[in-house]
């Protein structure tokens, strides 16, 4: 059983740590292409793609989709979500800020959820609980902007994709300082 949690800790590591890679540098790109209007939308599109196959890849290594439902609903979630961006991109960017802020609060909880399951065996899940509730409300400001006056662009996307990187990270680290203090005690 130990050596099994001790796997799934080390993929958990691993895991957090691709999440923060992928999201800073998707966000670097939102930055660098956001005035490009084909560039800034294929990364629209792949952002919430990533994030659901993340969870699928996630789900499987730790038990199936069966055993991880949260995480299994994130997935298709996150699918339906990339098939609504291609949608919205060609009516408004308006509409692309309120499919990301649904998205947002969707995903938000169900990572909520997927954290509070994993605390009993992992530990180590506060950030992730956090960054799901914190999701949730920035869903809500996403929403707030897309019925505004001021046209959205991939720029208001890019704090939330920030503010994932820097909770998956914080949770790899903290995650391998756990692993570190239980292989020294």
């Amino acid at each position: 059983m130990q050596s099994r949690l001790s796997a799934q800790s080390s993929w958990l590591q691993s895991y957090y740590f691709g999440r923060a890679v992928f999201s800073i540098a998707w966000v670097a790109a939102a930055v660098l292409f956001s005035a490009q209007a084909g560039p800034a939308a294929f990364l629209l599109v792949i952002y919430p793609a990533w994030d659901g196959v993340a969870n699928l890849a996630d789900a499987r290594v730790n038990g199936g989709l069966i055993a991880n439902p949260s995480q299994t609903l994130n997935a298709v979630v996150s699918a339906i979500t990339a098939l609504a961006v291609i949608v919205a991109v060609g009516h408004s960017s308006y509409a692309v800020l309120a499919v990301f802020g649904i998205w947002a609060i969707l995903s938000g909880v169900l990572q909520l959820v997927t954290g509070a399951r994993r605390w009993r065996d992992y530990g180590a899940q506060w950030a992730m609980i956090l960054s799901g509730a914190q999701s949730a409300l920035a869903g809500g400001y996403m929403i707030s902007r897309s019925i505004g006056t001021v046209a959205p662009t991939i720029l208001d996307v890019a704090p939330y994709a920030g503010f994932g990187a820097f909770y998956f990270l914080l949770s790899a680290i903290w995650l391998v300082a756990s692993a570190h203090r239980s292989a020294r005690a």
